[in-house]
């Protein structure tokens, strides 16, 4: 049965993010700052995403930039907040400030958000901004994580309803929810929570969409209040492709807990098999191998490795770019 690790160190301590995409251009970290009554700080009024650009033999490549940049703004959509870019221009940020700091590999996280022009609960008189900060990433939930599985808590924080608040939105807001949850599990000694919705139904980690494994089909485990999750619609793509049954599906914690492997997905966590949830152990106990195999295959996905997806793939200096 896997005993819950220790938290791994947070992957952004003394973040490294170079020149910084604010207000039209390029800046020192220093010189992109935001007033204290900005509106997002006090009321959760932002949205952003996380996309990973890796070292491929061609150089530095953002994986699934596009699809990232339109869900961007989807969620500025679902808010009602005038986005002032369009997708062309996020994708052109994004490139632009992974070149100036030469970046080989990084997360990138752009962001829109309400300014300060008014601190009452409507922004409709505030003005949007737009950023975009790249850094280097390591592995979310660490080497032995990844190696040896991570141990899941059920959190006693539900997962937010859609008519509560707008889930398919990736606002900042939102992951109040997410951060209550994760604190809740590391206090707890657990790597990660996992949240149900208060019918009891299994919704997702506080950051990542989860995968079940049971008689050789693979089970996305899927909830109307989870994210558009871009990784999740990949690994199921890379599934079929290597010849896998998938049959999306709404489960139980219980059912998780007879599943032959579990794993996680998601830009910062890529692939992540769990070893054990609420300490029972998932399988044997260990990180399973059907989860092993689609991480390498995910990793090479990713790094350019396999043509099959290379149009997932936006080349930093190269003709696709």
């Amino acid at each position: 049965m896997a005993v819950p690790s220790k938290p791994a160190p947070s992957s952004t301590s003394a973040v490294d993010t170079g020149l910084i995409w604010f207000e039209g251009g390029l800046v020192a970290p220093e010189e992109a700052k935001v007033s204290v009554l900005t509106h997002a700080l006090h009321y959760g009024t932002s949205v952003f995403e996380g996309i990973r650009a890796y070292e491929t033999e061609r150089g530095a490549a953002v994986f699934r930039l596009r699809e990232h940049s339109q869900r961007l703004l989807d969620s500025a959509k679902i808010l009602g907040m005038p986005a002032p870019v369009t997708v062309e221009e996020i994708d052109h940020a994004i490139l632009e400030t992974i070149r100036a700091n030469k970046r080989r590999s990084c997360y990138i996280r752009p962001l829109l958000w309400y300014g300060a022009e008014s601190l009452g609960v409507n922004p409709g008189r505030n003005r949007v901004h737009f950023m975009v900060a790249t850094m280097p990433w390591g592995i979310y939930l660490g080497e032995e994580g990844v190696q040896k599985g991570v141990a899941l808590m059920t959190s006693s924080w539900r997962r937010s309803a859609g008519d509560i608040m707008p889930t398919k939105s990736k606002a900042g807001g939102n992951y109040v929810n997410s951060v209550l949850a994760n604190q809740e599990a590391r206090e707890n000694g657990f790597d990660e929570a996992l949240l149900l919705d208060k019918q009891g139904f299994v919704a997702e980690g506080s950051g990542e969409n989860l995968f079940m494994v049971r008689g050789g089909v693979l089970y996305p485990i899927a909830h109307s209040v989870n994210l558009r999750g871009i990784t999740r619609d990949s690994v199921i793509k890379i599934a079929e492709h290597m010849g896998t049954e998938v049959v999306s599906t709404m489960a139980t914690r219980d059912e998780l807990y007879t599943a032959d492997e579990v794993f996680m997905v998601g830009t910062a966590a890529e692939v992540t098999p769990v070893a054990s949830i609420d300490r029972r152990p998932i399988g044997a106990g260990v990180a399973g191998p059907y989860a092993l195999a689609m991480r390498k295959t995910y990793l090479d996905v990713v790094h350019g490795r396999i043509e099959a997806f290379d149009d997932w793939l936006t080349y930093v200096d190269g003709p696709a770019a």
